[in-house]
C-alpha cells in the first residue's frame, strides 16, 4: 500500500516547510516538493499541518488500583489515543511486591497483545529491589525496556527507600538505561494524611492540602542528588510546581542534565477543581495534585526554555462510580483522570495558538523528545526518510468543544469538559495505514505492536 500526503504543511522539532510525503509500506519513502509518484491513495492536506504521530511516554491502562481497575485497557485506551493523534504509548509494567521484573513484563505483555491498536512500549516500575530484581535489570534493557520508574511516595505499596533508589540507579547506569521518578515525599505525605483523617477533614479538597509544593520540591532535589552522586540519566515525570522545577535550574547550573515531564492538567488547571461541591473535586484527585496558577506559569515557561521536555498525559482514568469509593474518604479515591485524546489539541490550541511555545517546540515536547529520551528515535518521532509513517494531518483552524459526550475514553466524564479548542486531527496514519479518517477508526485492534527500545540518544 502507497499513500501520497500533497500540499501539507510539514513541521518537525526542527523545520516546518511545505512538501508531499511518499509514504511505501510502513515507512515514508521520499519526502520533497515534486514528487514524481503515483499512489494507491493520495491525500490533500492543503491548508493543513503535517506532523509525526505524537508519542505519549505516560499512561496507564489496564492499571490494578484500589481493588479496581483503571477504566481504558489497551484496546479502548490506544483507540482513544489514536483519535487525539498519539499513535505511540508507554505504559508502566508494575511489579508486585515478592515478584520478579519479568512477572510484571510477562502480564502486560498479556494485557496489551491482540489488543492495542497503536504501538506501544513498557516502562518498569520497581517496587521491590533485591539481589533477584538487580540480576534482571540488564536482561530487561538488552529486550527492549529501558526505562525504569521508581517512587519516593505511596508509602507502604510503591515507595522504596533511598537505599534501594541508590542500587536502582548504579545498576541502570551501568548497562545505559534510565530511571524515572514520581518525586514527592512519601513521609510527608503520609503524615498530613493522619492529620487531616484525625481532624475529619475527609474530602477530595485534603488530598490535594496532603500533597502541598514542598513534598515535591524536597523529594525532586534528594532524587537529582541521588542521580548526581550516580551519574545515572533521569527524568522526573509529571512535574507540577514552581518550586520543584527550580531544583532542577539548579542542577543545570552545575552541567547536570535532568529531563522533566509536565502534563496538561499542570499546565491548564488550577487547585480550584478541588473546591467543588458534591464530590465534583474526586474528577481531579490524582497524585500529585493539580496547583496553583504561579505553578501554570512556570511550567509554560520551563517548556519554552527547554527546562521541561517532554508532555505526557498520566492517563488513569475511571468511572465516578468508582471514584465514589472515596465519598467518606478521600484516601479511597482511585488516583487519576483521562486525557490520552485530547493531549495533542490543548497543547495546540493552549501553546500554540497562544503564543506560548511555537510549532516546532510543540512537535518537539508531544514527539520528538519522548521518541528520543526512551529510544525510538528516528523509528518514532519525527518525518524523515525511513521513520514509520505515525503522522497527523491536523487542521488548525477547526474549532470544537471537548465533553465526555464524544470523547473516546472509556470513561463518563472529561477532565476538559466545556473546554473550546482550536485545532483537531484530521487524518492519523499509524505505521504506513489510515487509522483515523473522517472521525472514523479504520484499523482493529491488535495492529500495535510492541516496541523494543534502544538506549536514549540524549544520553550524554
Amino acid at each position: 500500500m502507497s499513500i501520497l500526503i500533497k500540499n501539507g504543511h510539514i513541521v518537525t522539532a526542527s523545520a516546518d516547510y511545505i512538501a508531499n510525503i511518499f509514504v511505501e509500506g510502513e515507512t515514508i519513502s521520499a519526502i520533497g516538493k515534486d514528487l514524481p509518484m503515483s499512489a494507491d491513495k493520495t491525500i490533500d492536506a492543503s491548508g493543513k499541518l503535517v506532523f509525526p504521530g505524537g508519542v505519549d511516554a505516560h499512561v496507564h491502562l489496564d492499571l490494578p488500583v484500589m481493588g479496581t481497575f483503571s477504566s481504558d485497557n489497551f484496546e479502548t485506551g490506544t483507540r482513544a489515543a489514536l483519535f487525539g493523534g498519539t499513535t505511540t504509548i508507554i505504559d508502566f509494567a508494575n511489579q508486585t511486591r515478592g515478584e520478579t521484573l519479568h512477572a510484571a513484563v510477562d502480564e502486560w505483555h498479556k494485557k496489551a497483545a491482540g489488543n492495542a491498536l497503536c504501538d506501544y512500549g513498557f516502562h518498569v516500575s520497581v517496587t521491590d529491589f533485591n539481589p533477584t530484581t538487580k540480576a534482571e535489570i540488564k536482561q530487561l534493557i538488552d529486550d527492549g525496556i529501558t526505562s525504569f520508574k521508581t517512587f519516593m511516595a505511596y508509602k507502604g505499596t510503591l515507595m522504596i527507600d533511598d537505599g534501594q533508589m541508590m542500587g536502582i540507579m548504579d545498576e541502570v547506569k551501568k548497562h545505559g538505561g534510565i530511571v524515572t521518578v514520581h518525586a514527592t515525599n512519601g513521609d510527608m505525605i503520609e503524615a498530613l494524611v493522619k492529620k487531616h483523617q484525625a481532624e475529619g477533614k475527609l474530602t477530595p479538597l485534603y488530598h490535594y492540602r496532603s500533597q502541598p509544593e514542598i513534598t515535591e520540591i524536597e523529594a525532586c532535589g534528594r532524587f537529582i542528588d541521588m542521580a548526581n552522586y550516580t551519574g545515572v540519566t533521569c527524568l522526573i515525570v509529571h512535574m507540577t510546581s514552581a518550586g520543584a522545577l527550580n531544583k532542577v535550574r539548579e542542577a543545570s547550573k552545575r552541567n547536570q542534565r535532568v529531563f522533566v515531564e509536565t502534563c496538561p492538567q499542570y499546565l491548564l488547571l488550577d487547585a480550584s477543581v478541588y473546591e467543588k461541591e458534591n464530590f465534583e473535586g474526586a474528577k481531579w484527585v490524582m497524585s500529585p495534585p493539580i496547583r496553583e496558577q504561579k505553578d501554570r506559569e512556570a511550567l509554560w515557561a520551563g517548556l519554552n526554555q527547554g527546562m521541561i521536555q517532554t508532555v505526557g498525559t498520566d492517563h488513569c482514568p475511571f468511572f465516578m462510580e468508582q471514584k465514589r469509593k472515596g465519598e467518606d474518604d478521600f484516601t479511597k479515591i482511585p488516583n487519576g483522570a483521562p486525557g490520552i485524546e485530547h493531549r495533542i489539541e490543548l497543547l495546540y490550541s493552549e501553546g500554540v495558538r497562544k503564543g506560548r511555545i511555537s510549532l516546532n517546540k510543540f512537535v518537539e515536547v508531544i514527539s520528538t523528545n519522548p521518541a528520543k529520551i526512551f529510544g525510538m528515535y528516528p523509528r518514532k518521532g519525527t518525518l524523515a526518510i525511513g521513520a514509520d509513517a505515525d503522522i497527523v494531518i491536523f487542521d488548525p483552524e477547526e474549532q470544537h468543544t471537548i465533553s465526555a459526550k464524544t470523547h473516546h475514553h472509556n470513561c463518563d466524564y472529561s477532565a476538559y469538559e466545556g473546554r473550546e479548542v482550536t485545532g483537531k486531527c484530521k487524518t492519523v496514519l499509524m505505521r504506513g495505514k489510515v487509522a483515523v479518517e473522517n472521525d472514523e477508526m479504520k484499523i482493529e485492534k491488535g495492529y500495535g505492536q510492541f516496541l523494543k527500545r534502544g538506549i536514549s540518544s540524549l544520553v550524554i
